[in-house]
């Protein structure tokens, strides 16, 4: 059998385990479970043991399996960075590059570094995947994701690009009914809306001058998942909201929004590029953080990491 039919079987083997199934592994390689589990047979039948113990509803490795699982993704690593090397590193990355990006965040204000990155690279393809999760890599067969907010998985590498500021803004038919707002405190009379991924019972606003606190418990009026509709509940007056600034620039600048006491903002969120660790990385991941570093602190409505942010400090960065 030649050398690549065995890495082949290996690439298979290695996707089983990590999708967790034959079917998932199946479809993330872009062909059929039959297929997949003739590869696997071929892998046992060439190793002359047993990998997996299969079930109808899981699968579980055996001793062998779990040395053959280890030893796999070494060879694997270290056969793709051999041809890399081989093929020099002047050549033009490729392949397809599978990333994870935030709802409202990876629509709008990402898709201009990705276009520079396509527009860069025109050999490699993206697969954009928009979602607020926390990054699945093995189960969503992911290579990267940009996250925002805090990252608290060790085996990660975090990689801090950017941080976003947030505000609190509310429509001007809201505040005609809520004229006595001269003290942030005054705000806990508002209605409020809250995206649940960040606040749902409290609000901390934090005075960028005096680094005094002001907190106060909300009952929100409406709570959602998603940025955009936060955005609209606040546009229709349901209630006051705290918001990531480039989402509301324009409509603060058209006064459809008021940003509510401007020296009083929530803390800014970081904007991570995380990707598993790992003792090799292709180039079209290693081209994607570079273009990213280069391009994410010239989008509208983000910062440079300022280092003051407790959710920032908390994280890593390779």
């Amino acid at each position: 059998m030649a050398i690549i039919d065995r890495i082949s079987l290996m690439r298979t083997f290695v996707r089983i385990v990590e999708s967790g199934n034959l079917s998932a592994a199946a479809l993330q390689l872009g062909t059929s479970q039959p297929t997949i589990s003739r590869r696997l047979r071929s892998l046992e039948s060439l190793l002359g043991v047993e990998l997996l113990l299969r079930s109808t509803h899981a699968i579980k490795l055996t001793d062998d399996g779990e040395r053959c699982y280890t030893r796999a993704k070494a060879v694997i690593e270290a056969w793709s960075s051999l041809e890399e090397d081989i093929k020099g590193a002047s050549a033009e990355p490729f392949g397809t590059l599978r990333v994870k990006a935030p709802h409202a965040f990876g629509q709008d204000q990402l898709i201009g570094p990705l276009s520079a990155f396509l527009k860069k690279y025109p050999q490699i393809n993206v697969n954009w995947v928009l979602n607020d999760q926390p990054p699945d890599f093995i189960s969503d067969n992911l290579d990267c994701a940009i996250h925002v907010g805090g990252v608290t998985e060790p085996s990660h590498v975090c990689v801090l690009l950017v941080e976003i500021p947030r505000i609190v803004v509310a429509s001007p038919d809201l505040l005609q009914n809520h004229p006595d707002m001269s003290d942030v405190a005054d705000m806990a009379a508002l209605p409020w809306i809250s995206l649940d991924t960040f606040y749902r019972h409290e609000v901390a606003l934090h005075h960028g001058q005096t680094a005094k606190t002001c907190r106060f418990p909300i009952s929100p009026r409406l709570i959602s998942s998603s940025l955009f509709a936060v955005r609209g509940g606040a546009l229709n007056g349901v209630g006051a909201a705290i918001v990531s600034s480039w989402i509301v620039q324009d409509d603060i600048r058209s006064g459809r929004l008021v940003n509510l006491f401007p020296e009083w903002q929530a803390n800014a969120l970081p904007v991570y590029l995380v990707y598993p660790y790992a003792t090799y990385y292709p180039a079209r991941l290693r081209k994607f953080l570079d273009v990213m570093r280069d391009c994410m602190p010239g989008i509208v409505g983000v910062e440079r990491p300022t280092g003051k942010n407790p959710a920032v400090s908390a994280n890593h960065e390779a």
